[in-house]
């Protein structure tokens, strides 16, 4: 215990020396290398870079530390299951935990996706004012039913579609009987009445609302996990277009589009991908979840991009550095091709969160076709160092060359997918 003791305090005074001898710049880079780190089985931790890179954490690994004239070595040596040290001169200086998870890869997307949803109950998107014999109302107002509100039962029955409603309404008119209307407002469940009121000039009674049950729209595939088919799509949620609210999904499916033009995007501006979904509207997965962080559900059948359709290793959020970097992305048909971006920033994030990422697209071929990032592209696959790194969400309305990314982390996370399973020891 004395010894060890001595050994770190000789370290300590031998690491002040160096210091003080002029090794200012790379001894800093050497005290801030984390002290706890979080690999995948098969990499290991270039000290000297304070990055990932594809080796093993069966050997020692050395830092060359250079400035000027003057040059030291340190080695890290690994002690015990989960720890590291580094020592300089055999005297160990500073301990790093090392958490191996188990090897984990996905299968990058990039493919247009044709996407719709279906709606839990029927979704409220405006008030209707009825011209009825004594003047002009709105029964669906007068019963505090607000835009955005969902209406999930009527009478006591389930409301699954927007062709579940009419007979209660045409009942509830000709008997003249209020219905007892279950609602959603953000979670929030409560019942109000409400009296359907008859058109002046027509026999058919109305709520007063304007109701929808359903949402369509174009995406881009991120990634699918080829031994559970979990994927995940779009980096974003999904918002009504009338409410601006992130839609409550009962069910849905993704299908296969195709880009029929570009909108080139341009400063407050932003471009649009035009895409139409597959004639013979093939269903190639569900979707069971729409969360700030994309689509999610199973795919029903393996898709192919036609570059990467093999198995890569992923990046956690401390993984991803600054620089050059490639997404994966359909502008022609459903043809998908890489093109070359640049990650401007990336936050090492400990907790999910959206928008981890600032990305500009430096790729000539793109910013001549789409002006930049354009909608229908989020959830574009971002490649770094052959690894998935994350996915495009969000052009910035002032810069199209430019936007926000989400952390592949957070995105397979909410796919429920867990990559946080540590390497299980092996049976003696």
């Amino acid at each position: 215990m004395i010894t060890e003791v001595l050994r770190k305090i000789i370290g300590g005074i031998l690491l002040v020396s160096l210091i003080a001898i002029g090794f200012s710049k790379p001894i800093q880079k050497y005290i801030e290398i984390p002290t706890s780190i979080t690999l995948f089985e098969g990499q290991h931790l270039d000290l000297a870079k304070a990055e990932m890179v594809t080796a093993t954490m069966s050997t020692d690994s050395s830092i060359a530390l250079k400035q000027d004239n003057h040059s030291v070595s340190l080695k890290a040596k690994k002690r015990g299951e989960n720890e590291m040290f580094l020592e300089l001169a055999g005297f160990p200086i500073k301990k790093v935990d090392v958490n191996v998870l188990k090897d984990f890869k996905v299968i990058p997307g990039g493919q247009s996706i044709g996407v719709k949803l279906n709606t839990v109950g029927v979704l409220v998107v405006g008030h209707h004012q009825i011209n009825t014999v004594n003047g002009k109302s709105s029964p669906g107002e007068i019963a505090g039913i607000k835009v955005g509100d969902i209406i999930t039962k009527i009478n006591g029955k389930k409301i699954e579609k927007m062709s579940d409603v009419a007979p209660f309404v045409q009942n509830a008119g000709k008997s003249g009987k209020p219905l007892s209307i279950v609602v959603n407002r953000e979670n929030n469940y409560f019942t109000t009445e409400l009296t359907p009121l008859k058109e002046k000039g027509e026999g058919s009674f109305k709520l007063g609302l304007y109701i929808r049950d359903s949402a369509a729209g174009i995406g881009t595939m991120t990634f699918y996990h080829p031994e559970s088919r979990k994927y995940g799509a779009l980096g974003h949620v999904i918002s009504d277009m009338d409410t601006k609210k992130p839609i409550v999904v009962d069910d849905g499916q993704i299908v296969r589009s195709t880009v029929t033009s570009i909108e080139k995007g341009s400063n407050g501006n932003p471009g649009e991908k035009l895409a139409r979904f597959s004639e013979d509207k093939e269903v190639i997965g569900n979707i069971v979840r729409n969360s700030p962080f994309g689509i999610f559900g199973e795919l029903n059948q393996d898709i192919k991009n036609g570059i990467l359709d093999k198995p890569m290793p992923i990046a956690l959020s401390h993984q991803v550095k600054e620089g050059p970097a490639k997404i994966l992305t359909v502008v022609d048909n459903d043809e998908v091709n890489l093109f070359d971006i640049e990650i401007v920033s990336t936050i090492p994030q400990k907790f999910p969160a959206t928008k981890g990422m600032v990305i500009k697209v430096t790729d000539p071929k793109l910013l001549a076709k789409t002006g930049g990032i354009v909608q229908g592209m989020s959830g574009s696959p971002i490649i770094q160092n052959d690894k998935v790194v994350g996915a495009v969400t969000h052009v910035f309305v002032n810069d199209p060359t430019s936007g926000y990314g989400v952390h592949i982390e957070w995105m397979l996370n909410e796919a429920e997918i867990d990559i946080y399973e540590k390497q299980k020891e092996k049976a003696s």
